[in-house]
């Protein structure tokens, strides 16, 4: 009964609850500092934001792994736990290269874009038939965690905050507002970033499910 009720959609809201959470916290804390200009090392404000020590792209290895441990104590855990894990080195692999398609700007082709996101969402998919209750756990806990980052730098980005939420690259073409928005917000967030939570999510997750199943194999029985 645990399983079924884990792996279905109440289940999922009450495992990504907390997880979810913690993570606005930090969105709103990261915010708070870049306004507040405080030390770069933690709330870096530049184009990407890449780097800073409060952020919540660090959570999506450490929810992975959460999350994994949490279906398995519930009795879906992995069978393939290889496959697992090479299905998500697969995928990052997938994912680095879309990315590189679709923003490189030495790259210039007609729908270099869509093809480079199609790429990332096929690398992102492809976790699904290794472990389907964690795919769904992540890509839930993924859009919880984003939807409320793209919604700031809606307006960040037009009340230009001084934030990495409305910094653009340097290379970034002048557009209207809607057009920069959905290039540098809307899709980078739930697009990217999810299919970045997904996969690594899904890799972490793999990996301390194959430590687990292996403690437990070694465990001396009582």
């Amino acid at each position: 009964m645990a399983a079924t009720n884990s792996g279905s959609g109440s289940g999922i809201l009450r495992l990504i609850f907390i997880p979810s959470v913690v993570t606005l916290m930090i969105t709103i804390l990261r915010l708070i500092g870049e306004l507040q200009h405080w030390s770069r090392v933690w709330f870096n404000p530049t184009a990407g934001g890449g780097g800073a020590i409060i952020g919540i792209t660090w959570l999506a290895p450490i929810f992975g792994v959460y999350f994994a441990l949490k279906l398995s104590g519930a009795g879906e855990g992995l069978e393939r736990v290889g496959r697992a894990i090479m299905l998500a080195v697969l995928g990052l692999i997938v994912m680095i290269g879309g990315s590189f398609m679709a923003f490189a700007p030495f790259i210039q082709f007609p729908g270099k874009l869509a093809v480079g996101f199609l790429l990332i969402l096929a690398a992102a998919a492809l976790q699904l038939p290794a472990w389907p209750a964690l795919f769904k756990t992540l890509l839930a806990y993924g859009y919880t965690a984003r939807i409320p980052v793209a919604l700031v730098m809606f307006f960040a980005i037009q009340g230009h905050w001084g934030t990495h939420y409305d910094a653009l690259p340097p290379e970034f073409p002048q557009m209207s507002f809607w057009p920069t928005y959905v290039m540098t917000a809307l899709l980078p967030q739930l697009v990217f970033w999810v299919a970045f939570t997904v996969i690594v999510g899904s890799l972490f997750g793999g990996i301390a499910s194959a430590i687990f199943a292996r403690r437990m194999s070694v465990s001396p029985a009582h």
